[in-house]
């Protein structure tokens, strides 16, 4: 790992807080000198005589210069967040203030930390394992209560505890089977193959498990990409103003109003909706404005998670709406067919359209049926329970290494069904625990690292 590699001991500092103008900021400094760069601008008392997990109230002074009033948080190795010499300073919201106080610790003998690095070195002091440092970084941006509950969860170990108790099996019948090769003369069997091809069934069946607990992570970390698109004054911009009860789009039945996307954010049932209102899809239009608008709103079609395409129910032939869904089905693109204006046509349109898909009737000018639509934008989009108890996996570079090892463990079936040596077998579950370590951070190296905590923010 890298503290052991690079030997980290030098003392950090930082703007803990949000930078800006507020009551208080609080500055985190942590490493071997936090106690005695702190203990020389603190008169009021020896920080290096005061037990840990205290309180201290003083000035702190630049030799006669008085930087701040402030609150002295200490936090003695190992019993810290990071496992080292922790002091956080609680000094009043001024940037200006907290720039002073920062730049005079610097100069003291310490250095500005980067991105993520107090967590990283909780990280690499063995306080939390790497899906624990990854969650903090999400409950930090949680921004719904199912993001911020799975994060929490995954923080306080439950991702971390179930991967620990696949690696703690895999790694007795690998001990086992390495016993055998140094018998290997003897012809003694130590690891019952059928245990360990019961054991393979049931990792499996939880890889598998996780894997699939990714689609909800996604949506829960990410949120879902909307668009809405359909012809000239389907009531797209309408429907967009009905979601988000405000005036966002400006509606008008001049047909290619809306020039270019407009995109907002809903939230429904603790889910993000990145809404998308695209301008009007036509064939030809003389208008190189529009047409423009046309063309990112086939782009923003590609790439949306579903695209809610909303017609004219007075305008649109049935035989039209099946071949618009026909190419839906033929591009792979999961969809919503929603037919708009049904006022006084509701009992007509149900009747008229015949598709492979169930309709959604609204009225988005006067708000009916927009609640009932929710319902099922969130039912098509979201393929789980929200508040399930499960471990849910939302980190792309987990699921990643999960399929790895999905594919290790079929290697060790397929090995165990074939009967091969244990030398080869033993290779096969090597690996399975290579994956499992990638995730939890056993396995890691330095750039790897530099990467995960860079995208932390900077005083985390």
């Amino acid at each position: 790992m890298l503290g052991k590699l690079g030997g980290w001991n030098d003392t950090i500092v930082a703007l803990a807080t949000a930078p800006g103008i507020g009551a208080i900021g609080v500055i985190r400094v942590s490493g071997s000198d936090t106690f005695k760069i702190i203990n020389e601008l603190f008169p009021s008392k020896n920080l290096l005589n005061q037990p840990s997990h205290t309180l201290h109230v003083g000035l702190l002074k630049n030799n006669d210069e008085v930087l701040d009033e402030v609150v002295l948080s200490l936090f003695k190795t190992p019993k810290s967040y990071t496992g080292e010499d922790v002091i956080e300073i609680s000094t009043h919201g001024s940037p200006f203030i907290q720039e002073k106080i920062i730049n005079t610790i610097i100069a003291k003998g310490a250095r500005l930390a980067k991105a993520g690095e107090f967590t990283q070195r909780a990280f690499l002091n063995g306080k939390l394992d790497l899906t624990q440092a990854e969650a903090v970084a999400d409950l930090i941006a949680s921004n719904t209560e199912a993001s911020r509950n799975t994060a929490l969860k995954n923080m306080r170990g439950k991702f971390s505890s179930q991967l620990k108790a696949l690696r703690e099996e895999l790694i007795k019948f690998s001990a086992l089977i390495e016993l055998e090769l140094d018998f290997s003369q003897e012809d003694v069997t130590f690891a019952d193959r059928q245990q360990l091809d019961n054991l393979i069934n049931v990792l499996q069946k939880n890889v598998n498990s996780l894997i699939q607990s990714f689609a909800l992570g996604n949506v829960i970390k990410n949120g879902v990409q909307v668009a809405i698109i359909g012809k000239p004054n389907a009531g797209k911009s309408t429907l967009l103003n009905a979601l988000l009860n405000e005036d966002r789009a400006i509606v008008s039945e001049i047909a290619g109003t809306t020039r270019d996307t407009i995109e907002e954010v809903l939230n429904i049932d603790g889910v993000l909706f990145r809404l998308i209102d695209t301008a009007g899809i036509r064939e030809h239009t003389a208008d190189i404005i529009e047409t423009i608008g046309v063309e990112r709103s086939i782009e923003k079609m590609n790439n949306a998670d579903i695209v809610i395409y909303l017609f004219d129910v007075n305008a649109m032939s049935n035989d039209e709406l099946r071949n618009i869904e026909q190419n839906f089905i033929t591009q792979n693109i999961q969809y919503l067919l929603v037919g708009n204006k049904i006022d006084e046509q509701e009992i007509a349109a149900e009747t008229i359209f015949n598709t492979k898909k169930e309709i959604i009737f609204i009225a988005a000018k006067t708000n009916k049926y927009i609640e009932e639509f929710k319902k099922q934008l969130v039912a098509s989009t979201i393929h789980g329970d929200l508040k399930t108890e499960d471990t849910v996996v939302t980190n792309a570079r987990h699921f990643e290494a999960l399929q790895k090892l999905f594919a290790s463990l079929e290697d060790v079936w397929n090995a165990l069904q074939q009967n091969i040596s244990g030398d080869l077998l033993a290779l096969d579950i090597r690996q399975c625990l290579h994956y499992l370590g990638l995730i939890t951070g056993e396995v890691t190296n330095e750039d790897q690292l530099d990467f995960i905590f860079s995208k932390f923010c900077i005083g985390k």
